[in-house]
């Protein structure tokens, strides 16, 4: 942030409302002008950072958002994964549960005193 703070008392450019002689005008004209470049000066470096400050908000966001987009990707290749395992992990009991009646069955057919 800038070392130009923003207080009333630098913002305040104008301090009088006396009656100004004409050789007084310029005079107090030019202390006006000065001050307000001042506070002119002090406003455009504190919106100066305010856009830096938003700038480095909107890249954080930017990089945000595509790591959530990387995340979500990686999300869903691992539920697929996941899906795959559990439907092979199925399929394989059933098979097992299958093999193992076949032998039962074949078993018993072998043995037909029993």
């Amino acid at each position: 942030m800038s070392e130009l703070k923003l207080t009333n008392e630098k913002m305040h450019t104008f301090d009088g409302h006396e009656k100004i002689g004409t050789f007084k005008a310029s005079a107090k004209l030019m202390e006006f002008g000065s001050r307000q470049n001042e506070a002119n000066e002090i406003l455009g470096a504190n919106i100066n950072d305010l856009i830096k400050r938003v700038c480095a908000l909107e890249d954080k966001q930017i990089q945000t958002t595509e790591n959530m987009r990387m995340i979500a990707e990686e999300l869903g290749a691992f539920k697929k994964e996941l899906d795959r395992v559990r439907l092979s992990e199925k399929l394989n009991s059933s098979t097992v549960e299958r093999l193992s009646n076949a032998l039962r069955l074949a078993e018993e057919n072998s043995n037909p005193e029993e």
